[in-house]
């Protein structure tokens, strides 16, 4: 890094080239920030940075560190984008001889974290330049190599040739060579059941969820699939036309918690963003039409007919985009407002306001309920609206989810799930542990859902390491997470039976792809985090314990929670209190023509759907965290500190992955361990 101190720049720059109030100020580009110390820290060029998959990439960086590489001469790094508009690094150099791009991505691995190696490794024979002797990367040549850096061998059978086609439908990587590996390309536990469900609808064979982590490559997998007999795709088939149709099992439980006192709003899905640039409203309304029209769902209405909560489907609605304007003080309060319950019985459940506040400056409010939608609906939703905004035409939809959710009673659904009936019956059997969390209140006689959260961050530096562990391990971040937050929860209420619940999308059917709706099923994980066990074999553990989950994920909870008979208490949920959840829906940035989208923070009053929630995720190179939690039961002081306990739980299982359990520490003086730095950066927000 280039500094200087700030007398410095005034000196060279400043002096010769003073600012003149009124005159033109000329930007040039870079990018820098002031030091405490009055030192100016050079980051780099503002024209050279980008944001691939969640991480923002100083090309600059990557670029110096090529060149360090044995042999290296000249080097430039590059975005490039593929026809689905997945952007991926790609390395451009010269040599005097030969190099492998293996050797090259090894050399970079020791310097950089995973996610600035690039994808692709081009060697030539010079590069191109401009007029002005400048590098013209116009001129660089698309790669041909393979998409994680290693040699690239291309498909040798039509078997190979075919899942190399599906793994670029899953990744969005350009080029996939067969010895590439699924995990290094960006896979993990969502995109592993999408390439299994994907695998089953075009190959016609049953790949086990767990086969993806045994067969990380294309060779292999073929090699895995050639060995399995075929088993007949069958498609989700269109229902009859009728009044009203069954609900989904994931409908029905919400159905009935939007019925309990205090609940009217907690599965309400709010987005609010700060819009800047000129708005077509005409535009902007012609856009959710089309929506509504495409999409079933959101013209469907709730009912109870019969004493059977039911699901209504309408040919029209009235919908508007709310438009109105305001000053900027008053934006907090419409805000407040926006947010409200929906009336299950009248369709749509979304609602769209605009406020101008000034020419050029709008807040777009969103809301839909849960019962119509899920994460992976609303990024689908906003990608469908950016491309209608835009005059762009959408193919349509051969089923909606009402047909999903009369497959879901049908004779071929029952079959599909009582296979993995007794899966989750023997994983469940006997007394179901309830884990007493030490509390701040006494527990309500009734649930309460009052809540709050706070967020912690991971540095980089043990988050490289955490994503290292669960490599060399043949595990997943997902998988090294839940065990340290389950080692986190033994220590915490002295037991060594733990059910954590989990999220997942539900969407193991490649028909459900492009479907909006409530798909989302919830998975009761039972570990054993026993003081005797080491780290290691805890998460080998846990890895078959999450992988025969995700196997078993079509089963519906709320069934399960029947067939086990479970003794209903008003205080708490059913089978867990807590849950887990690491976010990894896949999501685009919004491309609208000359707007500009930034999430509007307002403070307001939080719900909370379970005693303690953990939700991660991770974003250029840290991974980001949280607690949402009871405010009846548990103070701020009382989850900052299981946060700091957490970040020291994952501080040592990295130092020592062979640590016993009962030698993880929680207490203060543990805050002298190596990795103290990754707990002193942790900064709460609430």
């Amino acid at each position: 890094m280039h500094r200087r101190r700030r007398s410095e720049l005034n000196e060279e720059k400043f002096v010769d080239s003073p600012f003149v109030p009124g005159e033109r100020l000329y930007r040039t580009g870079d990018l820098a920030r002031w030091m405490e110390d009055g030192n100016v820290d050079f980051i780099g060029r503002i024209d050279n940075q980008a944001k691939i998959r969640g991480y923002r990439i100083e090309l600059g960086e990557v670029e110096t560190q090529l060149l360090k590489a044995d042999g290296v001469k000249e080097a430039v790094v590059v975005i490039r984008e593929d026809g689905n508009g997945q952007k991926a690094l790609c390395a451009y150099f010269t040599a005097d001889e030969e190099l492998q791009a293996s050797g090259l991505r090894s050399a970079m691995a020791q310097e950089l974290p995973g996610y600035m190696i690039p994808s692709y490794f081009v060697q030539l024979e010079r590069l191109p330049l401009t007029p002005n002797g400048k590098i013209d990367r116009k001129a660089l040549p698309a790669p041909e190599g393979g998409a994680s850096g290693s040699e690239y061998t291309a498909p040798r059978t039509p078997l190979e040739a075919k899942l190399v086609r599906i793994w670029q439908e899953v990744l969005g990587a350009v080029t996939v060579g067969v010895k590439d590996n699924f995990f290094d390309l960006g896979g993990h536990s969502l995109r592993a059941t999408t390439l299994v469900s994907k695998v089953h609808k075009e190959l016609h064979v049953d790949l086990p969820l767990r086969d993806v982590f045994r067969y990380a490559t294309v060779e292999e997998m073929a090699q895995a699939i050639a060995r399995m007999e075929e088993g007949a795709f069958s498609a989700i088939p269109v229902a009859e036309e009728r009044v009203y149709y069954p609900l989904s099992s994931a409908q029905k439980r919400l159905f009935i918690q939007h019925q309990l006192e205090g609940a009217d709003q907690l599965y309400n899905m709010p987005e609010i963003m700060r819009l800047e640039g000129p708005v077509d409203l005409d535009r902007f309304q012609e856009a959710f039409w089309k929506l509504i029209a495409r999409h079933e769902t959101l013209r469907t209405s709730f009912a109870m007919v019969h004493g059977e909560p039911v699901q209504q489907v309408h040919d029209e609605v009235e919908f508007a985009v709310e438009y109105s304007k305001a000053a900027q003080e008053e934006a907090a309060d419409i805000v407040r407002r926006f947010v409200r319950a929906f009336d299950l019985k009248t369709a749509p459940l979304i609602r769209v306001e605009l406020v101008e506040l000034e020419q050029g400056v709008h807040i777009l409010m969103f809301d839909m309920h849960h019962i119509v939608s899920d994460g992976v609906s609303m990024a689908i939703l906003v990608e469908e609206f950016t491309e209608l905004y835009a005059g762009e035409e959408l193919p349509p939809l051969r089923i909606q989810y009402k047909d999903y959710a009369v497959w879901q009673q049908s004779e071929a659904y029952r079959e599909r799930t009582s296979r993995q009936e007794a899966y989750w019956l023997q994983k469940l059997e006997g007394d179901l542990p309830t884990v007493d969390l030490p509390t701040d209140y006494e527990r309500p006689a009734t649930r309460s859902f009052d809540g709050a959260h706070i967020e912690f961050e991971v540095d980089a530096a043990l988050t490289k390491q955490l994503n290292e562990l669960a490599a060399k391990h043949d595990s997943t971040l997902y998988m090294v997470l839940l065990s340290a937050y389950t080692v986190l929860l033994s220590k915490y209420s002295g037991q060594e039976d733990i059910i954590v619940g989990m999220p997942v999308a539900g969407r193991t059917h490649a028909d459900l792809e492009p479907i909006l709706g409530m798909f989302v099923n919830t998975l009761a994980i039972r570990n054993n985090p026993a003081g005797d066990k080491t780290f290691l074999s805890y998460l080998a553990e846990v890895k078959e314990s999450a992988l025969g989950a995700f196997e078993h994920q079509d089963y519906p909870f709320e069934e399960l929670v029947e067939r086990l008979n479970v003794k209903r208490d008003p205080s708490r949920n059913p089978i867990f209190d807590t849950m887990f959840d690491l976010q990894n829906i896949e999501e685009r940035e919004p491309g609208f023509e000359a707007l500009k989208l930034t999430p509007y923070d307002l403070d307001e009053a939080e719900e909370a759907k379970f005693d303690l929630t953990l939700f991660m995720s991770e974003d250029n190179g840290v991974l980001n965290g949280g607690f949402h939690y009871c405010a009846k039961l548990f103070k701020a002081a009382m989850i900052q500190t299981m946060a700091q306990d957490l970040l020291l739980v994952l501080a040592q299982i990295c130092e020592d992955p062979h640590i016993q359990l009962s030698g993880v520490q929680l207490n203060k003086q543990a805050a002298s361990h190596k990795n103290k730095s990754s707990i002193d950066s942790i900064e709460f927000a609430f």
